[in-house]
């Protein structure tokens, strides 16, 4: 939730976290671009704030490749038909003006919830910093730029990036990834390797090689 009213976000995050929701708040566009809504299910969203607007930071949202799929309510008591218009051109996916009931919000939230998570088919965002994969599209992208991976690189980035901290063998690799009744050697696995990494980019040595062990994704700096 955004939104510079912080008896309302105190209030709605308790009846979220109540109903079995994860739930949230910051005060300010600012503070919810800093803190990153990539991973985050569905956005509550104010208009009227101080610094920039609600609309400006969907605008923003929407833009970028890394939040552009995160659904938008926004909470506002800009109620005119022209601000109404002007939300749903933004791709918001539902508009509730103030004052509101909670009960009217919560509802709202578990439709817009159902609505999406349906039309994704329940979308798995795997993500470290800048490197999101999304598994239903089974699309990479690196700092909002689309990467494009043969199914042997997603699949093995995939299981690393699911999997951070924990060594893959080679042989571990090749029973994950490739299909039985194929021949691989442990050199395919480290020619598929370098080329992931020359894909990721930056976060090519996150990648890391174990000698004598296998790979591991690892967070953190290098």
């Amino acid at each position: 939730m955004v939104d510079d009213e912080r008896d309302l976000c105190e209030i709605l995050v308790f009846n979220l976290t109540q109903a079995g929701y994860e739930a949230d708040a910051v005060y300010s566009a600012a503070q919810a671009l800093e803190k990153g809504v990539a991973n985050y299910h569905l956005l509550l969203l104010d208009v009227m704030m101080d610094g920039m607007n609600g609309f400006e930071l969907a605008r923003q949202l929407k833009a970028d490749d890394r939040t552009r799929q995160v659904p938008i309510i926004f909470l506002t008591a800009k109620d005119a038909e022209a601000d109404l218009l002007q939300g749903f051109a933004l791709g918001c996916d539902d508009y509730v003006a103030k004052p509101f009931s909670i009960k009217e919000v919560m509802a709202r939230v578990h439709a817009v919830l159902e609505r999406t998570s349906a039309a994704t088919g329940d979308d798995e965002v795997l993500q470290y910093n800048g490197l999101l994969m999304h598994t239903r599209s089974k699309s990479v992208t690196v700092d909002g730029a689309t990467v494009s991976l043969t199914k042997t690189e997603y699949q093995l980035l995939h299981l690393l990036l699911s999997h951070q901290g924990e060594v893959f063998s080679r042989s571990e690799m090749i029973s994950r990834v490739w299909p039985p009744n194929v021949v691989v050697t442990d050199r395919t696995v480290d020619v598929n390797i370098t080329r992931l990494r020359k894909k990721v980019g930056q976060y090519a040595h996150h990648i890391v090689t174990r000698q004598g062990y296998g790979y591991v994704f690892e967070a953190g700096n290098h």
